[in-house]
Parts: C-alpha cells; sequence; structure tokens
C-alpha cells in the first residue's frame, strides 16, 4: 500500500469511514462485488452527500463477514437478504440450517456420482479407443441413476441382492464396463443374423455370463419372473443402448440361447 493510500486509511479509520477501495483491501472482497451487493440491497453504504461515493463503516464489515458465512453455507444471496434482517438468531435457525445442510448433502452425491462418471469414463476410452454415442449414453446414463437403479432393486428383490449388486470395487466396475461396452459393440454388428448363427450364439453365451457375473442367479431369476408392469420399470431403471428393432432381434437370440442350452437359473434363497 502506498503513502497516499495509507494516509487515508489512517484518516477514515479516525472518522470510523471506509471508502470502497479501502474496504475492499481490508476485506478480501472485490470492488465489483461490493458494487454489486449495494445495487441488489444486500450491503448498502453510506452515501458521501455531494459525490455519491461510497461510504463503508465497521458495522458494515460485520454484516460482510455475516454474507460470507453464510455464502460458505451455500446460501443464495436471496436467502441471505432474509438472513440479514434478524439482529440475533433463534431456533428458528437449527431449522434452516438442517434444511441447507440436507441441499448440501444432495450436492456432495451428485458431484461424487459426476466424479465417479468421469473417472470410470476416462477408463473406459483409455482402453477402448473409441465407443459407439448409444452404448457410451446408455453407459453414463446408468452411472449416474445407480441411486435409483438400487432403491428399485432392494423394494422388488431385496436389499441383500441389491448389496450384491452395487457393492462391487471400482475395478469390478471398470471391468464391467469395458466388457458391456465390448458386448455391446458386437451385438450391433451382428444384429440381423440368424439366432442360430455360432457367432451369435457365442455372443450371448459371453453376454449370459457377464449379466450372471454382474447380478448373480437369484436375482436374475427374480428378474425374469416379472410381470410386464414390472419389467417396463426395470428397462427403464436399466436404460438400454440398442433400438427397439435390435432389442427385438436380441430377444430371439437370448430366447434360442436358453432353450438350447436348458440356461434356467436358480432362485437365490
Amino acid at each position: 500500500m502506498d503513502m497516499n493510500r495509507q494516509l487515508e486509511v489512517t484518516l477514515m479509520k479516525k472518522d470510523e469511514y471506509y471508502s470502497i477501495g479501502v474496504f475492499s483491501e481490508m476485506t478480501g472482497t472485490s470492488i465489483r462485488t461490493l458494487h454489486y451487493y449495494d445495487e441488489i440491497g444486500l450491503l448498502k453504504p453510506e452515501k458521501e452527500t455531494g459525490t455519491g461515493r461510497r461510504l463503508y463503516t465497521d458495522r458494515d464489515a460485520k454484516d460482510l463477514q455475516k454474507i460470507i458465512c453464510f455464502k460458505f453455507l451455500g446460501y443464495s444471496l436471496e436467502q441471505i437478504r432474509a438472513f440479514m434482517k434478524d439482529a440475533c438468531f433463534d431456533a428458528g435457525l437449527i431449522e434452516a440450517l438442517q434444511e441447507q445442510k440436507r441441499v448440501l448433502e444432495e450436492r456432495k452425491e451428485h458431484i461424487e456420482t459426476g466424479l465417479k462418471a468421469i473417472d470410470r469414463t476416462i477408463g473406459l476410452l483409455e482402453e477402448e479407443e473409441e465407443i459407439d454415442s448409444s452404448v457410451f449414453m446408455s453407459l453414463l446414463n446408468s452411472i449416474q441413476t445407480e441411486k435409483e437403479q438400487r432403491i428399485w432393486l432392494e423394494q422388488q428383490v431385496s436389499k441383500r441382492f441389491a448389496d450384491d449388486v452395487f457393492g462391487k470395487s471400482e475395478d469390478e466396475m471398470a471391468k464391467l464396463d469395458q466388457e458391456y461396452v465390448r458386448l455391446s459393440k458386437e451385438a450391433k454388428r451382428l444384429m440381423g443374423k440368424p439366432v442360430d448363427d455360432p457367432e451369435v450364439q457365442d455372443m450371448a453365451d459371453r453376454y449370459m455370463k457377464t449379466s450372471l457375473e454382474f447380478v448373480g442367479e437369484g436375482v436374475l431369476s427374480a428378474l425374469g419372473q416379472m410381470e410386464t408392469i414390472e419389467s417396463r420399470q426395470l428397462a427403464e431403471k436399466f436404460p438400454s443402448p440398442f433400438t427397439k428393432e435390435e432389442e427385438e432381434w436380441l430377444q430371439r437370440v437370448f430366447e434360442y440361447y436358453m432353450i438350447h442350452n436348458d440356461f434356467c437359473p436358480e432362485s437365490g434363497g
């Protein structure tokens, strides 16, 4: 700080008024932000008669500290404006803070899910180099909705099965992602071939074994016994990378596979 600014600070401290430049340096808040707070009525300093210069006081510094604290807690400026009217806080603040805690926990969960999706996507792209867009979006959507999928599976099957499916390590999930992408890519390539084609049935075998590895025989059996409405819900919770035409072809492929391989997983008790 130069000598003129130091003198300005000394004189203004004597009168307990601070110019916006000095107040900005004191509080670490940009002049642009202080202008904005003044414009929206959140922090309104006195104005010098004649010049209209903003003059801040120690009381403004305390009010600014309140604003900073509530911003740190994640409140919007509109919410903070309501808090600023209170000279003191009582038990009513507890409810507001509990609600804000819930909001922040949801944001935290969203951020953690996003980071997980990014990490798994990076790992996948490093392995595969190129991924069909429909397969990629299906996988990404599946990662984003894992919480909803887990809740649904707990309700429709059991919590134990849901824990088995979604309690896998990140390394296991990464391997399953890779196999899912490869099998989806292969299924799209083979689409339209006769269901009894050896290459098609080899793909179906790998697909079924991967599904068993992911969900287990008990869950697969329970899912296979669901009614039509529940099956639609399942399709909504676990997004597919395939078109309707591809889905119909795959259904015929797997029906043929199960008939000719006596595939009937036991109920996982």
